[in-house]
């Protein structure tokens, strides 16, 4: 499934030594909010701090501070549970178009019955923004939110196919190119190949690269501010070569509506 596979863990270990310039205390309060997400959104104590590797008594004194600023929830058993506030913080921390995107997308499924993605670079990684997930019953879907590499994502090789080759070749020493599938790309001269395949055809193509037998078409979005892009993503025996055509067609358009979008939010900023 498309962005399902390799996310990678907490940026820091909950338990050791935080990096130079790092406070550990923040470090493992958002380790235990990361691991209350995992875990589908609630846990015991004693589940969180197995996960984060914390001491229960420390895992418990910075749940209690979570809980007091309202990021956490005590449920009535005394497991715990991502609290209310943390909506309104994603809800700003949504990029300014996902909401925009989701009729697009809404039409992207509508047409082909397979999921539909909307996708920005956040950092080195692929967040997913939007989507809207096939109403098939064998589908592939992500989360909202979630964050993975970019190299074995459609999405991921649409945006990067856009940036110079040294700031790819960059992000790809600071990330490396980790195998999935026996089809991952994990040589460093074939993947910037397949970018300049990508950039000549007008799309990106995740063949089975991330998950085994799924296959996702996508294409960058210009104008937003940041890399960008949208993609179908299904079943390799659905998504055909004779279907690619048609897809990346609809991506084109879809693609186009977005940065016209994006052009018509700055102008109406400026006025």
């Amino acid at each position: 499934m498309e962005g399902t596979a390799a996310t990678p863990g907490p940026r820091t270990p909950s338990s050791g030594t935080a990096p130079a310039g790092t406070v550990q205390s923040v470090a493992r309060a958002f380790s235990l909010l990361e691991a209350l997400s995992a875990s589908g959104g609630e846990a015991s104590l004693a589940s969180i701090a197995a996960r984060t590797g914390l001491a229960v008594p420390t895992a418990h004194r910075l749940l209690g501070t979570l809980h007091h600023l309202g990021y956490v929830r005590q449920l009535e058993d005394r497991r715990y549970a991502l609290g209310a506030s943390l909506i309104s913080l994603g809800r700003h921390a949504v990029p300014p178009l996902a909401d925009a995107a989701q009729p697009l997308l809404r039409r992207l499924e509508d047409r082909f019955h397979e999921t539909a993605n909307f996708a920005v670079l956040d950092g080195d990684l692929v967040l997913y923004a939007g989507q809207v997930a096939s109403r098939q019953r064998m589908r592939m879907f992500t989360e909202i939110g979630r964050r993975v590499l970019p190299h074995s994502t459609g999405v991921g090789k649409a945006m990067l196919s856009t940036m110079p080759e040294r700031q790819v070749r960059a992000l790809i020493t600071r990330t490396g190119l980790p195998r999935f599938t026996p089809q991952t790309i994990t040589d460093e001269e074939a993947f910037i190949t397949d970018l300049r395949r990508a950039r000549g055809r007008g799309f990106a193509a995740d063949d089975s690269e991330q998950e085994v037998g799924v296959r996702c078409i996508a294409v960058s979005v210009q104008g937003l501010g940041q890399p960008a892009a949208v993609s179908v993503s299904g079943p390799a025996a659905r998504i055909t070569d004779a279907t690619v055509v048609e897809v990346v067609r609809a991506l084109h358009e879809a693609a186009a509506e977005l940065t016209e979008l994006a052009a018509e939010r700055v102008g109406a900023d400026k006025v």
